[in-house]
Formats: C-alpha cells, structure tokens, sequence
C-alpha cells in the first residue's frame, strides 16, 4: 500500500511539475510607433502552394492514365496523368485567382530606424500620417494611431 500511495504521489507531483513548464509568461504583441515616408501600391502574390487545383487536377490525370494501356504501362499513364494533371491544375488556379491589392508601406519609427512592411490595402494610411507597428517580422501590421 504504501509503495502504490509512493508511485501515486510522485506521478501527481511530475504532472503538476509538467504543467508548470509549460505555462510561461505570455507576452503583449511588440507595438512601435512611427510615421510614414512612403506607400507603394504592389499585388499581394499568394503563396505557390499545391491547392486545390493541383488535387482535383492530378485526380482527374490518373483517371484518364488509368484508361491508357494494360500491366506496366498503364501504371506508368496513370503516374504520368496525376503528375500532369496536378501540374496544369496548380497552374490554372494560380493563373485566374485574383490577385488581392496591397501597399508597401516605409515607416521611420520614432527610434530613426526604416521598416517597410507589406501588408493588405488600408485606404486611411497616407504619406506623413503618425501609425503603430505592431508585431514583428512577417507578421507585422501598419495601423493608424
């Protein structure tokens, strides 16, 4: 009995030991201050990752292979028709996406140090204008004050 009541309370105490480590202080968000030097409208690019037009269009290329020969052969039509097909398809969906408008933003903060953040397009952000940073990285946002 007391070997079990041993075992029970240093397991309680390792979970209580675990959830302490992982519970650390949480941060606020790093907010700057600054003013804006400059704008430049650029299209937001999205990222060239295997979407849903690569799936649809390699499933529909090794159905098609898969009705080209027999043994080894359609094996190798059905390889080549998904890998093409998942091709074209990330190609037309990147093609006719729209593309979404954004503005590149170059912002003296209040220490002189140049950030330049891209970011979607703010219409009330303008030459001159008093903004906050706030994050950092790619992450980081220009918002007015």
């Amino acid at each position: 009995m007391k070997r079990y009541l041993t075992s029970f309370f240093a397991v309680a105490f390792a979970i209580g030991l675990a959830g302490c480590a992982t519970s650390g202080p949480s941060y606020p968000p790093e907010i700057r201050q600054g003013r804006i030097e400059q704008i430049t409208d650029v299209p937001l690019d999205h990222p060239h990752q295997i979407g849903v037009g690569a799936i649809l269009g390699g499933a529909a290329g090794a159905g098609i292979g898969s009705l080209i020969g027999g043994g080894t052969g359609k094996d190798v039509a059905i390889a080549v028709g998904a890998i093409a097909g998942a091709l074209g398809g990330q190609y037309a969906e990147n093609k006719y996406e729209s593309r979404k408008q954004g503005q590149q933003i170059v912002v003296r903060l209040n220490s002189g140090v140049l950030v330049v953040i891209t970011q979607a397009a703010d219409p009330s952000l303008r030459v001159g204008q008093r903004v906050y940073v706030q994050g950092a990285g790619a992450e980081a946002k220009v918002v007015p004050q």
